[in-house]
């Protein structure tokens, strides 16, 4: 059984310089982007991700939702980060083709239902998360999917998903997994505590208003995690 007490925190939303230095001083290890993604408040362009990444001193991990290989390539180029991150349901395929095409890290999403009553296959899901692996993903976030009427949102809910999935989805995997979707830091502690995962991952916890970085939620954050990781 995983022990994992140390905890990475990449902190996503990232729409401004001013918001890549507040989760840099804090010692959050990773700045998120979303880059041109036409669901998210928080999207950003290239030349704004290109700009953020630049003065940004802490590795920074783009977003990216049902792009095309060629297209996730040239944007690579262009802005230079430390990994990108998947957001659609990208098949391994595609993932192993940047993988192969790409210098930097490949991190994958996969996503729980945030209504707890909702049945989950976990066999499904774990050949799922083993075909991320063998495609060669260097990290898995298991985030929050959230369905209203005929719209479904991927990521960005602020609301936690099945954390008893979670957990054994995080034991079965054997490389670094993080979890996202409504962590803040009121719950930070029991998240860490029961799903134990390498990192969490965390957007609207941490905002004034969407795509607006609250300093004192992230200094709460950063210090209710030394509370756990000094255990």
């Amino acid at each position: 059984v995983k022990n994992r007490i140390e905890c990475q925190v990449k902190i996503c939303g990232t729409t401004s310089t001013i918001d890549a230095m507040i989760a840099a001083e804090s010692g959050a290890d990773y700045s998120g982007i979303v880059v041109e993604v036409p669901f998210s408040e928080r999207s950003v362009s290239i030349e704004q991700a290109t700009e953020i990444t630049r003065q940004t001193p802490i590795p920074t991990v783009l977003l990216f939702f049902n792009r095309p290989t060629d297209w996730i390539i040239e944007a690579v180029k262009k802005i230079n980060p430390f990994a990108i991150q998947l957001l659609g349901h990208e098949p391994a395929e595609q993932l192993k083709m940047l993988k192969d095409s790409l210098q930097c890290q490949i991190w994958n999403s996969m996503f729980l239902p945030v209504n707890i009553s909702q049945k989950i296959d976990l066999e499904d899901m774990i050949i799922a998360l083993e075909s991320y692996i063998i495609a060669g993903a260097d990290a898995i976030l298991f985030d929050s999917v959230e369905s209203s009427g005929d719209k479904v949102r991927f990521g960005g809910t602020g609301k936690v998903s099945n954390w008893n999935v979670a957990e054994k989805l995080i034991q079965a995997c054997t490389i670094p997994a993080f979890l996202s979707g409504g962590i803040q830091p009121e719950n930070v502690r029991l998240a860490i505590e029961k799903v134990r995962p390498d990192g969490i991952d965390l957007c609207s916890g941490v905002e004034s208003k969407k795509g607006k970085r609250n300093r004192e939620k992230v200094i709460e954050l950063m210090q209710n995690l030394q509370l756990v990781s000094s255990k």
